[in-house]
């Protein structure tokens, strides 16, 4: 088969096989991969890259296709590339363009995410990027977004400077996904344990006119079938608090398989209680894609009423 019948999911994939889209795949996940200049790939390269990333990447594939774009007076010749990249269960869709991404979708997903200005500052003036679907055949939300994290990882090394989750909103620098001593040597497993919020789902900080102290919310948990969560804490001083809170209560349903619902009260420390209400329609910065809930600290006594 062809890359371009592969790519938009023509054929049977196969064991052992060369990798084919999933065209059954509604809404998957996607990455973007920020770039100074024109991406530079090459299929022999990236493969070696994505061999050498992690074991479990001993056979990955990537595969390339440059599509030139019309000759026009006047203009450098240059092209966008189709790839397909696969390992395991796993395919990933690749498509790099010469040019920046839309600068608002840019401005949302960097403005409120957490690194360092100067590398902020090569996101806004970024000249080519990659986008990056998922595009194969495990069904985990979880597995989908580290595949996509893992090939992001392995772009930063062809010069991808941030990655982006416009789902979330939120953006992250390329290196922080390479491998790290604090990983033990299982970077892939580091991925999976990453807090969601941290680049899966967005965590964002809002000062709305009107509202005291800061309203704190999450984007994007609808790709992982979760609600997201909301808190109007006092000030930007909470921020990480309540970070670790929303990761720590995405990582329980996650894993426990159970779901919030208004009016329902949970226990996440000594003496610390908390309600979940439904958001109120003049609470309209707290609109989300899927279902949201407000988290108040309550009395451990109203816990039990």
């Amino acid at each position: 088969m062809e890359l371009m019948d592969r790519f938009f999911g023509r054929g049977l994939a196969e064991p052992g096989g060369p990798p084919v889209a999933n065209a059954r795949l509604s809404s998957p996940p996607a990455f973007a991969v920020l770039f100074p200049g024109e991406p530079a790939l090459d299929a022999a390269a990236l493969t070696r890259a994505l061999r050498d990333y992690h074991p479990e990447l001993a056979a990955a594939t990537a595969e390339l296709l440059p599509v030139p774009e019309p000759a026009r007076a006047g203009y450098e010749a240059r092209h966008t590339v189709l790839g397909l990249i696969g390992w395991g269960r796993h395919v990933v869709k690749l498509v790099s363009f010469p040019n920046p991404m839309p600068a608002g979708v840019v401005e949302r997903c960097v403005r409120p995410a957490h690194y360092d200005p100067e590398l902020k500052q090569q996101a806004y003036d970024h000249r080519g990027h990659v986008l990056l679907f998922y595009a194969g055949y495990d069904p985990d939300p979880l597995e989908q977004h580290v595949a996509l994290a893992v090939v992001a990882a392995v772009l930063a090394l062809f010069g991808g400077v941030v990655v982006l989750n416009e789902t979330g909103g939120t953006s992250v620098p390329a290196a922080a996904l390479l491998p790290h001593e604090e990983d033990n040597g299982d970077t892939l497993a580091a991925l999976r344990a990453l807090p969601l919020p941290f680049l899966y789902v967005g965590f964002v900080k809002l000062e709305v006119e009107g509202e005291p102290g800061v309203w704190m919310r999450t984007y994007g948990c609808h790709a992982f079938r979760l609600t997201d969560l909301a808190f109007r804490a006092e000030g930007h001083h909470q921020g990480t608090a309540t970070f670790n809170l929303f990761a720590n209560m995405l990582a329980y349903l996650r894993e426990s398989t159970r779901t919030f619902a208004p009016g329902d009260t949970v226990n996440v420390g000594a003496d610390l209680f908390l309600r979940l209400r439904a958001r109120t329609p003049d609470e309209w910065f707290l609109d989300s894609p899927g279902e949201i809930l407000v988290v108040e600290p309550i009395r451990p006594e109203e816990a039990d009423a």
